[in-house]
């Protein structure tokens, strides 16, 4: 009888512990200029083409009106400034020369050359997170910061991400 109990009770906890997320997904209407052009690309992920994407500028203007959690199935050209140098795993996007946008690609499902750089379009989903201010100061503190840079921190940080389930690289 103690070993039934056990077990059922290391099964409510299993399924006690599940932490879902929920986001919400914003359709928004948007006329785009076909800017495609007879431009060679390499293919990576899902087969993609250029026609309806939005510029960087453009779609930064979308990120600025998301809110945490939100998604936007989008499509948009941006410049690389960086591409993980270990796997090619991620890369980062400059949107308007202030600010980037975090790129992964889903599931892992493919990866871009390590010495990619240049414009791009990708596909996919494109979100916003927040990190809440107790917690950059707890990273600040991890990362051996003075109790001024500490205490400097008093806004929480938005960070621009989006998932690309297609990526073509201009070449």
């Amino acid at each position: 009888m103690k070993k039934i109990i056990f077990v059922l009770a290391i099964g409510v906890a299993f399924v006690s512990c599940k932490n879902d997320k929920k986001t919400t997904e914003k359709e928004v209407d948007v006329t785009v200029e076909d800017t495609s052009k007879d431009m060679a690309y390499a293919s990576f992920g899902m087969e993609i083409n250029d026609a309806d994407a939005l510029s960087s500028d453009r779609m930064m203007e979308l990120y600025k009106t998301m809110k945490p959690g939100d998604t936007l199935n989008s499509k948009m050209t941006a410049k690389i400034v960086e591409v993980c140098s270990k796997k090619g795993c991620w890369m980062t996007l400059d949107m308007d020369g202030e600010n980037e946008v975090m790129v992964k690609f889903k599931d892992y499902g493919f990866f871009m050359p390590l010495n990619a750089e240049g414009d791009v379009v990708v596909n996919g989903k494109a979100y916003v997170s927040e990190t809440s201010v107790d917690e950059l100061r707890h990273y600040a503190e991890d990362a051996g910061k003075t109790k001024e840079e500490i205490e400097a921190i008093t806004e929480p940080k938005r960070t621009y991400s989006f998932e690309a389930d297609g990526v073509l690289l201009k070449q």
